[in-house]
């Protein structure tokens, strides 16, 4: 009877996991009405490195006693055109202009009527609605934000575009800052000034248009209204590529700190798109939740008393996101190539590694070119996680910021393959993998405990330039998390009884369903949901037999389990404090559930095709499948001496290509996860089939004798010499019945 409650047991220990993970939220402290006045200014181009004291003095002071964060700029359209900014701001949702724009931003001429000398009127306003509605997946409605208010202000053309509502009329506007607007910003609650942009390459150029928006900004801030709210951003690029911009506010409560909203979840950080409902939030009027895609700001502690030192680290993360873009495509690039190689090296190793009896069969393969290729396939799985502990060091401040990754993540690598080639149990079996599963997990776990630093802006993380993320595990870094939690349970796992490996398989990679779905830490309530599958199936079948109907089903109902229970909560939320998951079922029950499928698919389709990971792995589906799968490939063998590690690459293939797909990124998550199983599945092939002769007498002594011919240690048999621990080596005589395979 406790054999047969076991699945069920197991099933409601991970599902209990999972809803503990994702039902707890941090409380952001909600954003409440705080002004009488919003006054949005915006100077599309401007960036913190166009910020100092002497040029820009206004804007200066006005961070010294405001709140500041980077913000990102991201539209409809790539790059955020100045156009395109400003239609988003207005809309509160990804954007963008009717028309292409190859080659960057060349000027946009928007059409401003004024028939009768105080409103205006933007004749291509209506069409540029339906484009938004019909041609783009966002569902954007532009003018949303003047929507919401009875009566507001536009000062210059950019403004206007902002606040024309969705049918072209803007209330009031003004095609010049007047040198008084303080009658002009106080007759409206919301007010939206363009203080020019700036855009120019040649340093001198840039640092004059800097000057004459500051200049601009005074004239605001000298008339702003009583208890007034003043928020100042960079709204869009003005060319390729695309960078991280400012945002000020400065008011009542706004003094210091550092900007950040529940879009971002990241303290200095900030969407275009979150400006709209953060007016609306400031000015206590309801929000059109089916509209807005941006959630209001919030501001957090911790930012240095020093303003210099503060506007260091966004300008440094500007700086960072850039290089970033730079260097992630040739990184994944030349892994692929490398890996593929390796996979093409191996196999000839796999061909020749099974020794066979008698004077004629084929010379084995130096043991000094397969200690090379073990070190190779080492050095390949622990690139990822090397790359992403290279940007605990600042490479991107140099000049050449490629070579210096370069280097730093070769030394990494380097590092990495010594420490494993000289842990304790590198000769066993599955020493290598146990090792290199350990630090990928330790890596990449560190990290996400810490606030994922380096998953921010990094090579092997997620860009504050993309808009996708901000905060929590990105999509290399959940691959990279669910491959090295599994193996390590697998690893684990082997080494106790048979009775015992579910419970091992289960503490392990339920500790990392925790980590991943928590909002505290890995933010990803997708990759929970998925990694709960994985986890189901990984603790059915680790303690022998296959993957049946019967277990496949009790995964399927584990992560059914743990969506449903989280829909639940998620959805007893208010509106502004729910998470995709809630959005989208409500989003479903309205209606508009169809652009976020759409979105889902789109996004799926584009990076299935534009995606160096996407080769990783099919490249890795094709070792695995034409090599270490056949006969001669060794990994039936692994799989049946070694049944836990067979369950966790199984619940590995689970959680990474759910994961990919429900979360839009294709197989981006089977790659990372595929860069470190597959060179860790063909090297314990490579060993196993190199003991697949040795013959031994059965230990019924051992603790886990029952794993096909497993030690206790999780090595097999095959330890470190001709006969592992606890094994007695016996020559088969011809006829005689044949002992237990070795390994």
């Amino acid at each position: 009877m406790l054999r047969r409650l076991t699945p069920v047991l197991l099933t409601l220990v991970v599902v209990a996991l999972g809803i503990t993970a994702l039902t707890a939220r941090p409380d952001d402290g909600g954003p409440r009405r705080s002004a009488d006045f919003v006054v949005l200014v915006g100077a599309a181009g401007l960036r913190w490195d166009d910020v100092d004291p002497q040029n820009t003095p206004t804007l200066w002071r006005m961070a010294e006693q405001g709140a500041i964060g980077s913000l990102s700029v991201r539209s409809a359209h790539r790059p955020t055109c100045p156009v395109d900014g400003w239609l988003t701001l207005g809309a509160g949702n990804f954007a963008a202009w009717n028309g292409s724009r190859p080659g960057g931003c060349p000027a946009t001429g928007v059409t401003v009527e004024q028939p009768d000398g105080i409103g205006a009127n933007l004749p291509d306003q209506p069409g540029v609605v339906a484009h938004n509605q019909e041609k783009l997946a966002w569902g954007a409605v532009p003018g949303a934000l003047a929507e919401s208010v009875r009566c507001s202000v536009a000062v210059g053309p950019g403004a206007a575009v902002a606040a024309a509502r969705p049918f072209g009329r803007v209330d009031r506007y003004e095609p010049a800052l007047p040198d008084d607007p303080a009658e002009l910003l106080g007759s409206c609650v919301l007010s939206i000034v363009d203080v020019g942009t700036v855009d120019d390459d040649d340093p001198a150029v840039r640092a004059a248009q800097a000057r004459q928006a500051d200049a601009r900004l005074a004239r605001v801030l000298a008339a702003r209204p009583p208890r007034s709210l003043v928020l100042v951003a960079g709204v869009s690029d003005t060319d390729s590529p695309a960078r991280l911009h400012v945002a000020v506010a400065d008011g009542p409560g706004w003094d210091g700190g550092w900007l950040t909203s529940p879009s971002t979840a990241r303290a200095g950080y900030l969407q275009l798109v979150d400006l709209a409902p953060t007016a609306l939030a400031a000015l206590g009027r309801p929000m059109p939740e089916r509209l807005f895609l941006g959630r209001p700001a919030v501001t957090v502690d911790d930012r240095p008393d020093d303003l210099p030192e503060a506007i260091r680290a966004p300008a440094d993360a500007d700086r960072e996101a850039a290089a970033q873009r730079r260097v992630a495509g040739w990184f994944f690039t030349l892994l692929a190539a490398a890996q593929m190689a390796l996979a093409v090296a191996v196999l000839p190793l796999l061909r020749r590694a099974r020794r066979l009896a008698g004077p004629h069969g084929p010379e084995p393969v130096s043991r000094r070119v397969v200690a090379v290729v073990e070190l190779l396939l080492v050095a390949a799985a622990l690139a990822v996680p090397a790359a992403l502990l290279a940007d605990a060091v600042p490479w991107w401040r140099g000049i050449h910021a490629g070579w210096w990754f370069a280097s730093v993540t070769a030394l990494l690598i380097v590092g990495g393959t010594a420490l494993v080639r000289f842990a304790p149990g590198h000769d066993r079996t599955l020493g290598p993998l146990g090792a290199v599963a350990g630090l990928a997990t330790l890596v990449v776990g560190v990290d996400v405990l810490t606030g994922s630093r380096l998953q921010l802006n990094g090579v092997v993380g997620y860009s504050a330039l993309e808009g996708g993320r901000y905060a929590g595990l990105g999509t290399v870094g959940l691959g990279v998390f669910i491959a090295g939690s599994l193996l390590c349970g697998g690893w684990l796992a082997q080494r106790v009884r048979r009775t015992w490996r579910p419970t091992v398989m289960v503490a392990v990679a339920g500790t990392a369903v925790v980590i991943v779905g928590s909002p505290y830490l890995g933010a990803d309530s997708i990759g929970a949901i998925a990694l709960t599958a994985g986890v189901s199936v990984a603790a059915a079948i680790c303690g022998g037999g296959w993957l049946t109907v019967s277990r496949l089903a009790w995964a399927t109902m584990a992560g059914l389990a743990v969506t449903i229970g989280f829909a639940l909560v998620d959805l007893g939320r208010p509106a502004a404090e729910r998470g995709s998951l809630g959005r989208f079922l409500a989003a479903l029950g309205d209606g508009t559930g169809g652009l976020t499928v759409h979105r889902s698919s789109t996004s799926n389709f584009q990076t299935l095709v534009n995606s160096p990971l996407t080769v990783l792995a099919l490249a890795g589906a094709a070792l695995v499948w034409l090599a270490l799968l056949q006969p001669w490939g060794g990994l039936m063998r692994l799989f049946g001496i070694y049944p836990a590690i067979r369950a966790a690459m199984a619940g590995t293939g689970v959680a990474a290509g759910l994961g990919g797909v429900l979360g839009g990124s294709a197989l981006d998550v089977a790659g990372a996860a595929g860069a470190l199983v597959v060179p860790m599945a063909a090297l314990a092939a490579l060993r196993v089939l190199d003991h697949s002769t040795d013959r031994t007498l059965p230990d019924s002594g051992r603790p886990g004798g029952e794993g096909g011919g497993a030690s206790s240690d999780g090595s097999g048999p095959g330890g470190a010499g001709p006969a592992g621990p606890g094994t007695t080596e016996v020559a088969a005589a011809p006829g005689a019945a044949t002992p237990a395979h070795r390994s």
